[in-house]
């Protein structure tokens, strides 16, 4: 087996990074679309607090264990939420790979807005209806 040439493997690694910025945001997009109130880090934080409080006047061992599992699964979300990467943050990468990506790959504009992706980061990506 002969040996990969230096522009093979650039453009190997090419492919990855595009593929990795197309994927973060779609998932980053995919968890945007979530229904019911949006969790927010500062929601969890008073809720964690709100739990706390309660865990402390509550007398019934039972229902205090469920309250301290409530917690630790809200603190365990909050970080969760604090380790992603927002859409802000996923944009401008995908942005710089989704012409090329599509190209690549044969995706369609019309792919990319049935997904969900919004047609001014299409347009911002060099990308429109018309091909």
């Amino acid at each position: 087996m002969a040996a990969m040439s230096q522009e093979q493997k650039d453009a190997m690694a090419q492919g990855r990074r595009e593929a990795r910025a197309v994927r973060n945001y779609l998932d980053a997009l995919e968890r945007g679309r979530k229904r019911g109130p949006k969790v927010t880090p500062e929601r969890l934080r008073d809720r964690i607090a709100a739990t706390q409080s309660a865990i402390d006047d509550e007398t019934d061992p039972q229902s205090r264990l469920d309250l301290i599992q409530q917690r630790m699964d809200d603190e365990a979300r909050l970080v969760e939420i604090s380790d992603r990467e927002s859409i802000d943050d996923l944009e401008p990468g995908f942005i710089e790979v989704a012409a090329s990506y599509s190209e690549r790959k044969g995706i369609s504009y019309a792919a990319w807005r049935e997904l969900g992706v919004p047609a001014k980061v299409l347009r911002a990506a060099g990308m429109s209806r018309s091909g």
